[in-house]
């Protein structure tokens, strides 16, 4: 046993420290990135915040409407060679959409199905929850061998070390997140994780020396926090809870009191085991929970303001591009992110 006396830091735990700018309005602040990946050698712009591959944030609907903006949607892993032949014919969709798949047989069949009907689909995502596992670095390296010009993203893990052993094993990006997550009860349930910023800098860190990159998956809470996750290193985010509870991520609306609800649950919870197989086994526990969100009104309204504060932050440290915002970017550790008197945002 031994203990780890360096302080590790969570979103909520830092601000950006603000710097002279030459912008002068936020419109000038470019929000797209061109990456060429290791392993695929494919080349890819856009700007890079994912939808998760949640029930209610991972759908076809919700990917229509990111696709307008040119953000990028990893699909659950439920989605049928039906449904997923609704976009195929847009060649855009082969760019920002990734097909999920577990390290389950079933799983993997079935990716291997889809892409066999739809070949022009450019992103795997390879997802699990503990990415600690030697059997899912084999796994990862299994899917290289099978699809070498592929872009593979895989995960989640935490620390450098893994980071490194997935990108050696074939992952163009790894994922980067343990149970920072809105709806995840992971660091509850099991006693395991670790702070998401601290994550995101370490795993940068490691891959960004092997010609790699990284998503920083979860612990977004506001517009701020995803700069934040950029500004850590990540080369993109990846977004559930602040995406989840929109019409287009499809769920039955609730009506109560007069207001109108979804259910947003996460991807390990009980209901999510339930509605995909079976559910649970009598060996796991619940590493998820269920929330009734109010309903958004406009998905439009929150693509906007998260665009709009991830460039405002560029203005504030003088980061001319979302490329350039780590290279601007000083953290501050504080006690307390903004006053909140009159009840939180």
């Amino acid at each position: 046993m031994r203990i780890e006396e360096e302080i590790k830091l969570d979103y909520s735990d830092v601000l950006f420290r603000p710097k002279r700018s030459t912008l002068k309005s936020r419109k000038d602040v470019d929000l797209n990135r061109s990456y060429v990946f290791k392993h695929s050698k494919y080349k890819w712009k856009g700007t890079p915040i994912i939808a998760s591959n949640m029930d209610g944030v991972g759908e076809i609907n919700l990917a229509k409407k990111l696709l307008q903006y040119k953000l990028m949607t990893a699909l659950t892993k439920q989605h049928s060679i039906k449904e997923i032949g609704t976009i195929n014919n847009n060649k855009d969709f082969h760019n920002f959409v990734a097909l999920s798949c577990g390290t389950g047989l079933e799983s993997y069949n079935r990716l291997k199905q889809l892409i066999k009907k739809y070949p022009k689909f450019q992103f795997i995502c390879i997802d699990v929850a503990n990415g600690y596992s030697e059997n899912f670095s084999h796994f990862v390296s299994d899917v290289r061998k099978k699809y070498p010009k592929k872009t593979i993203i895989a995960g989640n893990v935490v620390t450098a070390d893994m980071t490194q052993e997935l990108v050696l094993s074939g992952a163009d990006i790894v994922k980067v997140g343990i149970g920072p997550g809105s709806v995840c009860t992971t660091r509850i349930q099991t006693g395991v994780g670790y702070p998401q910023l601290s994550a995101v800098m370490e795993c940068a860190d490691a891959a960004h020396g092997l010609g790699a990159h990284i998503i920083a998956d979860g612990g977004c809470t506001c517009p701020g926090d995803v700069a934040k996750g950029f500004g850590a290193g990540a080369d993109f985010v990846m977004l559930g809870g602040m995406l989840a509870g929109h019409k287009e991520g499809g769920g039955s609306i609730i009506e109560d009191d007069g207001n109108q609800y979804i259910e947003f649950y996460g991807s390990s919870s009980e209901e999510a085991n339930e509605k995909h197989y079976g559910g649970l086994a009598n060996y796991r526990s619940s590493e998820g929970k269920k929330v009734k969100l109010l309903l958004k009104k406009s998905l439009d309204k929150t693509i906007r303001d998260i665009l709009g504060g991830v460039r405002s932050s560029c203005t504030y440290v003088g980061a001319p591009s979302l490329k350039q915002l780590s290279k601007c970017t000083t953290f501050v550790r504080v006690n307390n992110q903004y006053n909140d008197t009159f009840g939180k945002i």
